[in-house]
């Protein structure tokens, strides 16, 4: 194996260490996408997804009109993210760990996917006629409640929450995935749809984790004609999003809602704003027809980005709900190194890196100059769901070896100064 071959290698390996740059390199079999249709998908910072853009490396490239790609080893890196994640059945050798309720709960899951390999895809006419003939509903789509997810799940959150009028469609169910996603411990369902109305089709995506609803996303496809329910005149985004907050809540029962539907009574206007209370923050952007409403987690100053409740709405019809917020937890709130010290850091440590560059063993690098860029956001530590500060240093190298590898990015956890997701970078 060459070097060229054995760093495509690593990258492969590396990326797909990393539940972020996994989903990146998922939306991008599906289509290619700009920078900001990528960083409004997965709810991350521009500094944080040029970070992960960057770590995809030889995986994905960017097109002359801007958007990004995979690459032929990125297609196959996606392949086998598929052979891992979709057939977990044909790897017997596999050995993991888990309790005995989710050993009962895979029991169940086999013993339906050998009823339902005998039975093709269910399609049906609209969500809304599932819920008024249940009974009926249940029989012709038995395979979308065998995998665990309760039809009416999907019909309300499509319905009250994001006031979509289904009667216009004719609905079809285009994929249901479950997996076990073994870096996170946990089951999540993916289930996509197509909504068509003559020429008119949108897509829709729904992912549950342990049963709870975790992200839901509207795909508006050009000149496709979308009908909501209607809603009274002259009611403002503002309104909308209140609207929005309360369905929601009706339809998870989810406590922590109640706190932040408080929060946003006390915006009085619709303006870009950040407000706080207590250990919730409740930040309002305004760009156009786009408004975002983003609420998060925050402690000892530190905003705990992923642990997050996110409505994304365009002309006030919702295209994006994301919860987080019940997801992750918080590890830790101590803030042992403060943004010198996380340089200073970051500077020791890359004096101690061994990388190969251009297939050749490198060691001896130094920066000079101020970082390129520093952030302060939480950030998972190894397989645990607890968030720990984080410190994201990017430095300038005090040379430029090949391949244009010009700066290096260093994670550092801001409790410990444990050095982590180092990344060479170019340009």
């Amino acid at each position: 194996m060459d070097g060229s071959e054995e760093e495509i290698y690593s990258i492969m390996f590396t990326s797909l260490k990393h539940p972020v740059r996994r989903k990146i390199l998922r939306m991008l079999n599906d289509k290619p996408m700009t920078f900001m249709e990528i960083a409004d998908h997965i709810g991350v910072s521009s500094s944080n997804l040029t970070y992960h853009l960057e770590n995809l490396g030889e995986l994905i490239y960017k097109m002359e009109n801007g958007r990004y790609k995979l690459s032929s080893f990125g297609r196959a890196t996606v392949s086998a993210m598929k052979g891992v994640e979709e057939t977990p059945e044909i790897e017997p050798k596999r050995r993991i760990k888990l309790s005995f309720r989710w050993k009962t709960i895979f029991a169940v899951l086999l013993a339906t996917v050998i009823l339902l390999s005998a039975f093709t895809a269910v399609q049906f006419n609209t969500l809304n006629q599932l819920s008024v003939a249940q009974s009926r509903l249940e029989a012709q789509n038995q395979q979308l409640l065998s995998w665990g997810v309760n039809t009416n799940k999907v019909a309300g959150l499509l319905q009250d929450v994001a006031q979509i009028d289904t009667s216009k469609y004719t609905v079809k169910l285009l994929d249901n995935i479950l997996q076990y996603r073994s870096e996170i411990d946990v089951i999540e369902e993916i289930l996509k749809y197509s909504l068509s109305s003559g020429q008119s089709t949108i897509d829709a995506e729904f992912r549950f984790r342990d049963n709870h609803f975790f992200l839901y996303e509207l795909r508006l496809k050009y000149d496709s004609q979308l009908y909501t329910k209607k809603q009274a005149d002259g009611i403002g985004i503002l309104q909308t999003a209140k609207n929005t907050l309360e369905a929601y809540k009706t339809y998870s029962g989810d406590e922590y809602i109640d706190e932040m539907g408080l929060l946003l009574d006390t915006v009085n206007q619709t303006e870009n704003i950040v407000v706080t209370s207590g250990n919730l923050k409740l930040q309002i952007t305004l760009k156009g027809e786009i408004a975002e409403f983003f609420w998060l987690y925050t402690e000892n100053d530190i905003n705990f980005n992923a642990k997050c409740l996110r409505m994304v709405f365009q002309d006030r019809v919702l295209l994006t709900l994301m919860d987080g917020y019940f997801f992750f937890t918080v590890g830790s709130t101590d803030l042992n190194l403060n943004e010198q010290q996380a340089v200073v850091a970051a500077r020791d440590y890359i004096k101690t890196l061994t990388w190969f560059i251009d297939g050749e063993q490198t060691s001896g690098f130094s920066s000079k100059g101020d970082p390129v860029y520093i952030e302060l956001f939480p950030h998972p530590r190894g397989d645990s769901l607890a968030l720990v500060p984080y410190w994201y240093v990017e430095l300038p190298l005090d040379k430029t070896y090949p391949g244009g590898i010009n700066r290096v990015a260093v994670g550092i956890f801001a409790d410990n100064g444990e050095a982590a997701d180092v990344q060479m970078l170019s340009g």
